[in-house]
């Protein structure tokens, strides 16, 4: 009997240890497969685990190189952008003659482009897209995305002049004229699509009036009465004129 009993327990603790048996460790390329259902499915962070596995295991370069590609993307199409930058110039930095790399710098400035703040505020994202897509187009000029990269490009000069504007507007309106002027007269060469170009031309050419630059000023009021005669700052520019003249 009581071996019998004995002989159970033995069974029991053995069926006990067999069900707490750890699985063996799923191969790198397992994991791969894995990430890109999971990603396909759009379980991107589950999809990023898989592939920070991959890295950790480092079976090969090429293998590693596409785990980081992937990550990078994965973190793109979650619109986790600023992740997504940083995994992107990580993997430019490591593989700058990639052939992913048309798309890598696309990406890239996608990303800081979506992460752009109003001109009044930090431009260093601005700056960031700007770079990533001027070098794409010095790098594939002929891609077929160009149109679309230079669109971006736009915009971001477009938020960079209207930073410098607004800190000029901010030098002028305080009466420090010649920080102001020094600010602002580079915009008029430098952003010459600017879509606030008769701003700039009144806050520069007010700078010059209130800095004893008198025929500097009215050479810019009459350009700005006669580029953009129906803005409400033609009128004040008029005024100013009236006023000072």
């Amino acid at each position: 009997m009581h071996f019998i009993l004995l002989a159970s327990c033995c069974l029991l603790f053995m069926s006990a240890c067999s069900s707490s048996v750890v699985p063996p460790p799923r191969s790198a390329e397992t994991l791969m497969s894995e990430g890109e259902t999971l990603f396909a499915g759009k379980r991107y962070d589950e999809a990023i685990a898989s592939w920070e596995k991959v890295r950790e295991r480092y079976v090969s370069p090429e293998m590693n190189a596409l785990a980081e590609l992937k990550i990078a993307e994965a973190h793109f199409l979650a619109e986790r952008y600023i992740e997504a930058a940083v995994a992107y110039e990580a993997y430019l930095k490591t593989h700058p003659d990639d052939l992913n790399s048309a798309n890598v710098l696309y990406n890239l400035g996608v990303s800081y482009h979506q992460e752009m703040l109003a001109p009044m505020r930090d431009q260093t994202t601005t700056r960031n897209a700007l770079s990533a897509f001027k070098t794409f187009l010095n790098r594939y000029p002929d891609d077929p995305r160009r149109p679309t990269v230079e669109k971006f490009i736009a915009e971001e000069e477009d938020a960079l002049a209207g930073h410098e504007l607004h800190i000029g507007t901010y030098y002028q309106k305080r009466g420090v004229n010649t920080a102001a002027i020094a600010r602002l007269e580079p915009l008029i060469t430098t952003y010459p699509n600017f879509s606030h170009r008769d701003e700039l031309y009144f806050i520069l050419g007010r700078a010059y009036l209130h800095n004893d630059k008198r025929e500097l000023a009215a050479e810019l009021f009459n350009r700005l009465s006669k580029e953009y005669p129906q803005s409400k700052y033609t009128q004040k520019a008029i005024k100013l004129l009236e006023e000072k003249f």
